[in-house]
């Protein structure tokens, strides 16, 4: 059942910043999601250095369902549903790995890295050589190639990739530059950090998206603590880097997306940041050094980015991290940590205990998160709590437009890129087609 408009504008009042606790609880509103956004929607899928080789894949997700990121034989890459068309097995149950073909291990369906069903045990004495194999390959979503990340959807007239960024696209590509400024300079390492918490989805995507003002109090002992690289307070931009900078809250209405970006000019200096690391400080000195070449004369734009509906970067430098729906109270997180391509081992390594320490179950800066979105679950469930809503109105009104940046901005304490966000829910949540998403905007 669609909960019709009327009640979902009860529900969410962007004009005045509340947002009921019913849309982070309620499980009508939970399953409509997952078929009026999670099946329409351009989600992150992975990167192709995860699936360098033909026949590589990667397990990924796509709202609840699992999918499979390959590169075929060719050297193609695809995002499969997985799933076998016979009874529904997964096809694949490794996280990751190369194969010549996906055998279902429950009747032995086998399907080529391509998709295409292409093995049916007793084809001839059971079948009859009369199933139709090219009917019943492996669902394959459409998929876009952004700098190296893949993003997929499995609404066959959703708009493009690049429109569905639109003027933030590059403020994301941004995150698949080298240090040195290169398009599509950086590779996944490390393996995906997995982990679940009891939480609606939305509470760490929206926190993400414009919500800087929580850090001077969830975040208080960790840079009391000196979390970064070298023991200084905060974590810095681009490995540590600080300077004198603006600092923002993007706001893209119509499209969702948004975070918190600083503005550095050209002329900047490069501050040292690994001091007891020289080797690891030299390379991030030359790198800097090239990439402001690449954008002399102009101003550089750092920080963290949001993609609608649960994409979002930021926390320790160099990761992205997922926040995929299980369930109206379960949220599954998936952070990929990504390095230079060309990074020597010493700054691999300087790099993977730094996002140790600050990122995931364990991580100092992730735990303190997690402390206020679970507990924050918790207390909204109860029959009394739901009466009474969420307050999103901090600098309504004040935003405006930046000349160096799309959309508009407000200053670092504000919520309008969460209202933007809860704007553009409402949008999917009520669309019957693309048409009504994007009525000016075609594939």
């Amino acid at each position: 059942m669609v909960l019709m408009q009327s009640a979902l504008r009860s529900l969410v009042d962007v004009e005045h910043g509340t947002v009921s606790r019913e849309v982070f609880v309620n499980e009508e509103i939970y399953q409509q999601e997952l078929e009026q956004i999670f099946a329409r929607a351009w989600l992150f899928i992975g990167h192709e250095s995860q699936v360098p080789n033909p026949g590589d894949y990667f397990q990924s997700r796509m709202g609840e369902e699992s999918v499979l990121l390959v590169r075929d034989r060719k050297g193609e890459l695809h995002v499969f549903l997985n799933t076998c068309r016979h009874r529904g097995m997964k096809v694949c149950r490794y996280d990751e790995g190369n194969a010549l073909l996906f055998t279902c291990p429950f009747h032995g369906w086998s399907f080529a890295t391509d998709g295409k069903l292409v093995g049916v045990p007793e084809f001839q004495s059971a079948y009859y050589g009369e199933l139709d194999k090219a009917a019943w390959g492996l669902p394959e979503a459409r998929i876009a190639n952004f700098y190296g990340s893949i993003w997929a959807t499995w609404d066959p007239n959703a708009c493009s990739f690049e429109d569905y960024l639109g003027d933030y696209a590059p403020l994301v590509a941004q995150h698949f530059e080298g240090d040195d400024g290169r398009p599509n300079g950086v590779e996944v390492f490390g393996g995906v950090h997995k982990w679940r918490m009891p939480s609606n989805w939305k509470f760490p995507a929206t926190s993400f998206n414009g919500d800087a003002a929580h850090g001077s109090i969830t975040h208080r002992s960790i840079n009391a603590a000196a979390i970064g690289p070298q023991g200084e307070v905060g974590g810095g931009d681009r490995h540590g880097m600080r300077f004198p900078r603006e600092r923002l809250e993007l706001i893209m209405p119509g499209l969702g997306h948004g975070g918190h970006l600083t503005v550095h000019e050209p002329d900047e200096p490069y501050v040292e940041t690994w001091q007891t690391m020289p080797r690891v400080e030299d390379y991030f000195r030359e790198a800097y050094q090239e990439r402001m070449k690449r954008h002399a004369g102009g101003k550089v734009v750092e920080g963290g980015t949001n993609v609608f509906p649960n994409f979002s970067t930021g926390g320790a430098p160099r990761t992205i991290v997922v926040w995929h729906p299980h369930g109206p109270y379960h949220t599954e997180c998936w952070r990929f940590y990504f390095v230079d391509k060309q990074a020597p081992p010493e700054v691999r390594d300087g790099l993977r205990h730094w996002v140790m320490r600050y990122s995931g179950p364990a991580g100092m800066t992730e735990q303190d998160d997690m402390e206020n979105w679970n507990y924050a679950s918790a207390a909204s469930r109860g029959t009394i709590a739901r009466r009474y809503a969420y307050h999103y109105g901090m600098g309504i009104g004040h935003d405006r437009i930046h000349e160096f940046l799309p959309g508009r901005v407000s200053q670092v304490r504000s919520e309008g890129a969460q209202r933007t966000r809860f704007a553009r829910w409402l949008e999917f949540m009520e669309a019957s087609s693309w048409d009504e998403i994007y009525p000016k905007r075609r594939r």
